[in-house]
């Protein structure tokens, strides 16, 4: 069994690092310093054996100046990971992100940085531009985070079945602190766990997965009984057809589906006409997308999900802007009870359309279904397909929202409300989701999911099964 290991970034405080950077850029039009550290702790195992234990640690000092040049303001953005040690490396860093600027030329997101003024609306609900916990150290995670999974786990490298998995807990402590006076402090917990079952022959593999912020409540016996009962299911094999079938996407698929959805409902693209969200006098908001009550939200607040309450970002691109650093983030309705409700714009962009700053967020929900779980949902089906979850999934039409994308780690049919077998090769699909939820006929009971697809960089899920009638598989992919 090999370990890892790391260490700290810096000789000085993160806090220190905040204040001599931003006193190494008074002359600046503004500034943002972004403070970053690390903590990581993973664990491995592959055909029954634990393979890999470690903690490590990195961090990371990014800088953006703000310029003023000829036509307007300017940003540039420089990153380190190198240990700092004295205030001369920060001027050193201040001076690459000045000259950066320069070299990009005015902003036409440029606004002046967040202030108090800003927090105005959130200071009822407690929040203001300091921060309470600013003068903390970073936290740090460790093997102990483990302690009730690794205790299962040793029953479950112990069953019949040959099993793969993988599990990562990150605490990620990030401190921000801006020439206009904000200073905010935010420690993100990230975990996952996914598990791969195969036969003792390896003919067969059955994949499930969970997302979690301290593995209190990951049942990793039941994610394995899961895995085993899949294997079940494929002793049967089945070869069918391209076409039009009734699916259910279990959460997971409905996950990584939504959250393309999320990221597509940038304003500008909407307002310009380059996308799904484009309508003949401006853009959608204000359909109605489906008469089932559903909401599609990012919320800083959802409880076990949360991110930070406050926007950060190194670089600008469509509906964020690093001149947005510091401003409170807050629920966003992408979709309230079946009609579009909100699209992303920065600052600038809510200025130039005369709408309302929007910023995206880090967690999404979609509510509103019954109380039905996917195994209500399989009991009650005629005849249709069951997915375990997709992959390699890229955009078609951006103005329609076409995806494509191939199943994964099981598809299998369904006939009188039970699982009769496996199919015996993968599909590729072509779907939108903006019609899966037009098309939506049912939608269960929202739990918290793992992305399969989009895990590396959106993890905190909580998505309904969901009943599509004619999802789209365009073709056959061999392989399971």
């Amino acid at each position: 069994m090999s370990r890892l290991s790391g260490s700290s970034i810096s000789a000085l405080r993160p806090q220190e690092i905040v204040e001599r950077t931003l006193a190494a850029a008074t002359h600046l039009a503004g500034c943002v310093v972004l403070v970053r550290e690390n903590s990581e702790a993973v664990l491995r195992w592959a055909n029954s054996t634990m393979t890999t234990n470690g903690h490590t640690t990195s961090g990371q000092v990014t800088v953006i100046a703000m310029v003023a040049v000829e036509g307007g303001t300017a940003a540039g953005t420089v990153s380190s990971s190198v240990t700092v040690t004295d205030a001369s490396q920060l001027a050193t860093l201040v001076a690459a992100a000045e000259a950066a600027a320069r070299d990009a030329g005015p902003a036409d997101d440029a606004s002046p940085l967040p202030s108090s003024s800003d927090w105005a609306d959130a200071r009822s609900a407690g929040a203001s531009p300091g921060d309470p916990t600013w003068d903390l150290p970073a936290e740090e995670t460790s093997i102990g985070v483990y302690g009730r999974l690794a205790a299962d786990l040793a029953e479950v490298l112990a069953g019949p079945q040959r099993q793969y998995g993988f599990a990562s807990h990150e605490l990620t402590t990030v401190w921000l602190g801006t020439s206009a006076g904000v200073r905010r402090r935010w420690v993100q917990p990230t975990g996952s766990v996914e598990l791969n079952a195969k036969t003792p022959d390896l003919s067969g593999s059955a994949w499930a997965g969970v997302s979690t912020s301290d593995f209190t409540d990951v049942d990793v016996i039941a994610l394995a009984a899961e895995a085993a009962r899949r294997l079940e299911w494929g002793k049967r094999r089945v070869t069918l057809p391209a076409g039009k079938y009734e699916t259910l996407l279990p959460p997971s698929a409905t996950a990584d589906l939504m959250i393309y959805l999320a990221w597509s409902m940038e304003g500008r693209a909407a307002q310009e006409g380059r996308s799904a969200l484009a309508g003949a006098d401006g853009t959608r908001v204000g359909e109605r997308l489906t008469d089932l009550p559903l909401t599609l939200a990012c919320d800083p607040a959802a409880p076990g999900l949360e991110y930070e309450p406050f926007l950060i970002t190194t670089r600008s691109h469509e509906g964020l802007s690093v001149f947005d650093n510091g401003a409170p983030t807050r629920r966003v309705d992408w979709v309230r009870e079946g009609v579009v409700s909100e699209l992303a714009y920065s600052r600038a962009e809510a200025a130039e359309f005369g709408t309302t700053f929007t910023p995206g967020g880090d967690n999404l929900l979609l509510t509103g279904g019954s109380a039905a779980s996917t195994a209500d949902m399989v009991a009650s089906t005629e005849r249709g397909l069951l997915l375990t979850c997709l992959w390699y999934i890229r955009l078609v039409d951006p103005t329609t929202l076409l995806l494509t994308g191939l199943t994964r780690d099981g598809v299998y049919l369904v006939e009188g409300g039970e699982v009769v077998g496996e199919v015996d090769h993968n599909f590729r699909f072509n779907h939108s989701p903006l019609d899966v939820l037009r098309r939506a006929t049912e939608v269960g009971a929202t739990e918290r999911t793992l992305p399969r697809e989009w895990k590396d960089w959106f993890t905190r899920a909580a998505m309904p099964p969901v009943r599509v009638p004619e999802f789209t598989m365009s073709s056959v992919s061999l392989g399971r």
